[in-house]
């Protein structure tokens, strides 16, 4: 059931009786990074106080997330679109190449209907209507992105068992369950010249930056993360993706040694293997009787 505040209720009350009654309304989209950064948009053209945040009218748009109820445990998946400006920024960096960078993996989709007293502009209450997480990012162009959207229920969709055997590591790099130190690492260097958006020229690269990531700094890519997909030792590192912008001579970034998930390089790179979650012993199914 929907819960409503008193002065919700009442105000829904008092438009029963009044005939041709103009109701004001407010769609505010909450998004809740990994991070833990709040982005609070609406689709209004002013600016809206709910809940103690204020939910944006200038910055980008969002359009989708119909209201569904339905019985049974089925997932609610839809489609959002998010136009965006060049000037508009999260963290710093354009939104569209953020979202394109990962910026919203893993995040908290809200949608709450807010009711706004049209004469003074003013919110009187709201209802959640949808609540769960970015699932997929179907496409990100110049000016959009379509971002598909599941409900909570989505996490009942995981594989069982929890638990699987596998030759390599079933840890995410740096996360809890590997417990390496990103830090620990990290070096730092700038562009060098003559790099492209695919080549950073970088004298320190090593072996071990492999499926490393980097993150930048300064610079018309500052706070955008890619993924390193091989090295010159010593040369350069070549990224899986090009970046949005060409990076130029001296812009600053930190680069972070990437793993493949095998014993040896647990053991070797990060002397971790206390806490390596693979099973590299298990016999295949062809001979495994």
């Amino acid at each position: 059931m929907k819960s409503a505040s008193p002065a919700l209720l009442s105000y829904l009350a008092a438009l029963r009786n009044q005939f041709d009654a103009t109701v004001t309304l407010a769609d505010c989209f909450t998004f809740t990074l990994s991070t833990g950064t709040l982005l609070t948009i609406t689709n209004v053209d002013y600016p809206i106080q709910y809940n103690g945040a204020t939910f944006s009218a200038s910055g980008p748009m969002v359009q989708g997330l119909r209201y569904k109820s339905s019985v049974g445990l089925e997932v609610d998946k839809q489609q959002i679109v998010i136009a965006a400006r060049p000037t508009d920024l999260m963290a710093g960096s354009p939104f569209l190449a953020a979202i394109r960078a990962g910026a919203f993996d893993g995040a908290v989709v809200q949608r709450d209907r807010v009711f706004v007293n049209s004469a003074t502009a003013t919110v009187i209450g709201g209802v959640m209507l949808f609540h769960g997480r970015v699932s997929t990012i179907d496409s990100v162009g110049r000016t959009t992105a379509a971002v598909t959207v599941a409900s909570d229920l989505i996490i009942l969709d995981s594989d069982m068992p929890r638990n699987l055997y596998s030759p390599t590591c079933l840890h995410t790099l740096y996360d809890s369950g590997c417990g390496a130190i990103s830090g620990a690492y990290a070096s730092n260097g700038a562009v060098a010249t003559g790099s492209t958006a695919t080549i950073l020229g970088y004298a320190s690269a090593a072996v071990g930056h492999v499926q490393g990531s980097i993150v930048f700094s300064t610079g018309v890519n500052a706070n955008l993360r890619a993924t390193i997909k091989s090295v010159a030792t010593g040369v350069s590192l070549t990224l899986m993706y090009p970046l949005p912008s060409d990076p130029s001579p001296g812009d600053a970034f930190t680069v972070y040694c990437g793993c493949d998930h095998t014993m040896g390089t647990c053991q070797s790179r990060f002397n971790n293997l206390a806490r390596f979650r693979g099973f590299p012993y298990v016999p295949p199914p062809q001979i495994a009787y």
